[in-house]
């Protein structure tokens, strides 16, 4: 729908003032100062903007911060300077907040419920829980009055219509990773549902609450409040939901081959203030032929790991069979004590009897593979023991123990290629990550795969090579046929300038009290390879990362300071007379 300005005059931000001034990189009203308005606007209900307005008018922090100004020339339709329209952004950020934050709340425990994970076998847009989380996201953008679309259930589409040709996107996904529920467990016992939302404290625990389901809700209520209050545009919003961003992202290609690509690109599935750099994503999968076991001993049938390449899972359990689980359990606990105390002691290794069978269970800590600092790999430290059995307890050769001396020759427990020789650093962007993640096994062979985080400074090609060429002589050498298939993208970086990232920057920084400089990640969302692509939250920086790990949660006033923040920066983008 287009927007008069004759028709809005009275209601609105003056757009006609804006053609002369490019708005400044900060606006006055500290994070301070919005807990202490949030604080007032506690107990009081607003209707509306402009009510909102009038009652803040009233009050001490209006006249002593200058707001009584901005308010009053909003209030009359009068021309806005630069400070004065951040400011009455900033408000409307936090009435937000205040109208519909429980709403919003409501909203993504609704989307949680949804268990939006890829099914073997099914195509994404064919899996009746995709069906189930478009129907629910449609019904709310009609609900709020916006356009929906529907392309193929690979990407929903939600507009916000202003009145000049550009285009901003803006991208969340509604695909989660997979989940081992026995593991959706907290420390005092807790046992968890990934998939209903699970208020504890200030935590909001489910899958999907850090990634990304809280950004489609966030954005969706930004959009209501614009709309509602009849907010001028100068350029288009469009939210598009992705379905496949975490498996094979093939959901944004498809929409992009039959519709136009916006101007200017947010991914708010990343983390704050703006990141301009994303590392290349990269996955080596080797492939060991299933072989009957030779020699002697107990033999390893299975083993669990990570249930997608992006996941470093909280937990490993390889199962082995013999005719004597007693001894052989009190052997590996043995043994497995021996080498959490030779390798850090920050994880466990337990061994157990399961009726003919011994359980080997590695505990580590949950991570996303971007970020494999923050968690312990339990994947690397039990195919790492495995492999050093040799001489402690028999154990029949296989494909299990050919992947474990594989993992173990090349990778170890190093995450940053130093045990390839493979590993490098940039300066802004950090270090080439190598995490040992997803396993897999099937009729004919066992899979293992190494997730890559790859930044500036080798060539996806160069890299491929080095990698190929190291694994390659090892497999001569050891004598252990097994196929690899590589994939390596290249990284993002983007030159931030315009005005656009200067107000995107000011946005985040000035409302989380933040060092006003852009930032870098090593995790690619579905913005890596569109133009002026960048992301804008919704994590915070040095905080880790719960998304992709048992027990992912959100804290309710994070999520509800992403909508405010969401809501002011669509609001500064939208009224901006050049990008």
């Amino acid at each position: 729908m287009d927007f008069s300005l004759k028709h809005l005059a009275a209601t609105t931000l003056i757009l006609a003032s804006l053609s002369s001034f490019t708005a400044p990189a900060f606006a006055n009203i500290t994070p301070q100062q919005s807990a202490t308005i949030l604080k007032s606007f506690s107990d009081v209900p607003v209707t509306d903007f402009r009510q909102f307005l009038a009652s803040l008018a009233k009050s001490d922090l209006a006249k002593t911060d200058n707001l009584g100004a901005a308010i009053s020339a909003f209030q009359s339709n009068k021309p806005l300077d630069a400070e004065q329209q951040n400011e009455v952004h900033r408000l409307l950020g936090i009435y937000t907040r205040l109208k519909y934050g429980d709403a919003a709340l409501e909203t993504l425990r609704e989307l949680v419920a949804i268990p939006t994970f890829r099914v073997e076998g099914v195509a994404q847009h064919d899996n009746p829980e995709f069906i189930k989380i478009a129907d629910k996201i449609k019904n709310l953008a009609q609900a709020f009055n916006l356009n929906f679309r529907n392309v193929d259930n690979r990407v929903y589409e939600i507009s916000l219509e202003g009145t000049g040709e550009e285009v901003v996107g803006l991208h969340a996904h509604a695909d989660v990773v997979p989940v081992t529920p026995e593991n959706w467990v907290l420390q005092d016992g807790t046992k968890l549902d990934p998939f209903k939302v699970t208020l504890i404290g200030d935590r909001m625990y489910g899958r999907g609450t850090e990634d990304d389901k809280n950004g489609i809700v966030v954005t969706l209520y930004a959009m209501k409040v614009i709309k509602e209050e009849k907010l001028p545009l100068a350029r288009n919003f469009k939210l598009l939901v992705d379905t496949t961003e975490e498996t094979s992202g093939d959901a944004i290609p498809y929409y992009f081959e039959r519709n136009p690509t916006p101007n200017y690109n947010l991914a708010l599935d990343g983390g704050y203030p703006v990141v301009i750099a994303e590392k290349g994503y990269g996955t080596v999968m080797a492939n060991f032929a299933r072989r009957t076991g030779e020699g002697k001993g107990a033999e390893i049938t299975s083993m669990t790991g990570g249930l997608a390449t992006n996941q470093i899972p909280s937990a490993s359990v390889a199962t082995l069979v013999t005719d004597k689980p007693a001894e052989l359990a009190a052997s590996l606990q043995q043994a497995g004590g021996e080498y959490v105390k030779s390798n850090g002691g920050n994880f466990e290794v337990t061994a157990k009897v399961d009726g003919n069978d011994v359980k080997l269970t590695v505990t580590g800590v949950s991570a996303h593979s971007s970020e494999p600092e923050s968690g312990v790999n339990p994947v690397a430290r039990m195919l790492g023991f495995i492999n050093g059995l040799d001489g402690k307890v028999a154990l029949k050769h296989n494909h299990i123990t050919d992947a474990a001396r594989y993992a173990a020759d090349n990778w170890g427990l190093d995450y940053l290629g130093g045990k390839l020789g493979v590993g490098f650093a940039d300066d802004f962007m950090g270090p080439l990550t190598t995490s040992l993640t997803f396993v897999g096994m099937d009729d004919k062979a066992f899979k293992l795969a190494v997730n890559l985080r790859v930044p500036k400074g080798k060539s996806p090609e160069v890299l491929k090579s080095e990698i190929s060429d190291k694994i390659g002589a090892w497999s001569k050498k050891a004598h252990i046929a097994a196929t690899f298939d590589y994939s390596i993208a290249a990284p993002m970086y983007r030159n931030p300038e315009g005005e656009w990232v200067k107000a995107l920057l000011a946005v985040a920084t000035e409302n989380l009290g933040m060092e006003h400089t852009f930032g870098t990640s090593a995790g690619a969302t579905s913005v890596h390879d569109l133009p002026n692509g960048v992301q804008f939250g919704l994590a915070m920086p040095n905080v880790k990362y719960t998304g992709h790990t048992d027990n992912e949660f959100k804290t309710v006033d994070q999520f509800l300071l992403d909508l405010q923040i969401v809501t002011e920066m669509m609001g500064r983008i939208g009224q901006l007379p050049k990008l």
